[in-house]
């Protein structure tokens, strides 16, 4: 990506102004996120010269929020402008047709679908999406709870319900407090302004190399490419079932229809044309809130700086994954951040340096399908070894698979190789799990689910090291915008 020519000093805004101002627009995520991206493209559009009388007209129309109101103690400043980007589900905004259709019956639950934290680099030549998974373990600092008016102190909490609780304030104030990571700006998008921004771009190319399916959301797509519009698009960034890595997988999606969004608004043309400017402007700013800061000024400013912006001047990644499965009391079951790799990535954040760089070399490992994270196991000893399941189930954890952590007695006690039982639906997983377990024999069993089962043997119960070679799965857990997307 060449560098983005230097402006005279007169020209170049204040430091602080350029920290301030409001107006990312890169991809993902995690899942409303999509309908964040386009708010981004709001941006991108911004870049084709488009007046400021125009956009004026189309700010006026957001609706504020003050989400940093009285709020001390905040981390310091970094380089760089950190945008919070909020996807509510707004199912109270939906029509009962749309509901009908697009699967997204009951009731709203006045929380967060998606939360991303959009980095633009000083230098508006890179942006930087990370997702923080919805059930992220998270705790609160001390404040009023909205809908009781009741003061709590800190306590823990699913990070997507700290919007119920408190708003956005309380969302920000929860994630900066968890990333150390000052936020800038916020940005709340729902399902309304995800749906008609699709359709005012004419649809978003997406590429899958198997069949994804979702009873829950209606989503059947065959292998291939696919122009999605705006409500199969929403069932494609909402799905969580549509194969075996649940929430994960989830966010993958996200990220690549976020690429393929930033592609579609910046390759077609779109952003020369003022009347479609004006269209996608006001399907985006029409359900949209955002803070104070965030005005006319800001987005032209940004948008200028971003005229070179595209998929592969972005980059994705997850916060990184300490533990699945974390239960606590009265919350139910948790994601647990990683906390040597997190703040790693947070302080990229801060000091404005990409993502990609901030994970060390890793030893070699055998190249895998599906990254060990989203394969869940069951241990049992097939053997008359005392503690020889307890001492498998704790090497594969080591490598990064999710055990269950409760080693358990086979049937078979007599068994020579150790055995990968796997459901048919999870053949990858099981391929994945089986090359960590040199020797061991493939054996599929209908009807087991997603939770495979490694029955130890007496001759091959050696674990090594393996890690995804997929680039949407890679445990750098970093990919670029061109890396998602059908190109």
């Amino acid at each position: 990506m060449s560098p983005t020519p230097p402006r005279s000093p007169a020209s170049r805004p204040p430091r602080r102004a350029r920290r301030g101002p409001v107006r990312p627009a890169p991809k993902k995520r995690p899942r409303w996120a999509l309908r964040v991206t386009m708010t981004l493209s709001v941006v991108v559009l911004a870049s084709a010269g488009i007046g400021h009388t125009l956009i004026s007209g189309l700010d006026s129309g957001i609706a504020r929020v003050d989400p940093f109101k009285d709020m001390k103690n905040r981390p310091r400043a970094g380089h760089g402008m950190n945008v919070l980007m909020v996807g509510t589900d707004g199912r109270d905004r939906i029509t009962e047709a749309e509901r009908q259709r697009y699967r997204l019956g009951g009731a709203p639950c006045h929380c967060t679908d998606t939360l991303m934290i959009v980095h633009i680099s000083e230098d508006r030549d890179r942006a930087s999406v990370v997702s923080l998974p919805r059930d992220s373990y998270a705790e609160t600092p001390a404040h009023t709870d909205l809908t009781t008016g009741e003061k709590h102190h800190g306590h823990p909490i699913k990070i997507n319900s700290a919007y119920a609780e408190g708003g956005p304030q309380l969302t920000v104030r929860t994630v900066e407090r968890m990333t150390h990571v000052k936020i800038d700006h916020y940005l709340e998008v729902d399902f309304t302004s995800f749906m008609k921004t699709v359709d005012v771009l004419g649809g978003v190319e997406i590429c899958t190399d198997s069949r994804l399916k979702d009873s829950y959301t209606g989503l059947d797509l065959a292998p291939g490419s696919h122009t999605l519009r705006g409500g199969e698009a929403l069932q494609y960034v909402r799905s969580r079932h549509a194969d075996a890595s649940s929430d994960l997988g989830r966010m993958r999606r996200q990220q690549r229809f976020l690429a393929g969004l930033v592609d579609r608004a910046t390759s077609s043309g779109i952003l020369l044309n003022p009347l479609k400017f004006r269209d996608v402007t006001r399907a985006v700013l029409g359900s949209v809130r955002a803070d104070r800061g965030f005005g006319t000024d800001e987005l032209l400013d940004l948008g200028r700086a971003m005229r070179t912006f595209s998929p592969s001047s972005s980059e994705f990644t997850t916060v990184p994954i300490g533990r699945m499965g974390y239960a606590v009391k009265g919350i139910g079951s948790t994601v647990k951040w990683d906390p040597v790799r997190s703040r790693r990535l947070f302080e990229a954040l801060r000091d404005d340096k990409p993502l990609a760089t901030t994970s060390p070399a890793r030893k070699r490992a055998v190249q895998v399908e599906v990254a060990p994270r989203q394969i869940r196991v069951q241990v049992e000893n097939g053997t008359r070894t005392p503690g020889l399941a307890k001492q498998v189930d704790a090497a594969l954890r080591a490598t990064g698979f999710r055990t269950t952590g409760q080693p358990a007695t086979a049937r078979d006690t007599a068994v020579r190789r150790t055995v990968v039982s796997y459901d048919p639906r999870w053949d990858r997983s099981a391929r994945s799990l089986a090359a960590a377990l040199p020797g061991s024999e493939l054996r599929p069993v209908p009807g087991l689910g997603p939770t495979l089962k490694v029955t130890t043997g007496a001759e091959s119960h050696r674990v090594r090291k393996v890690r995804a070679d997929d680039p949407q799965q890679g445990e750098s857990g970093v990919v670029r915008g061109d890396q998602v997307g059908c190109s």
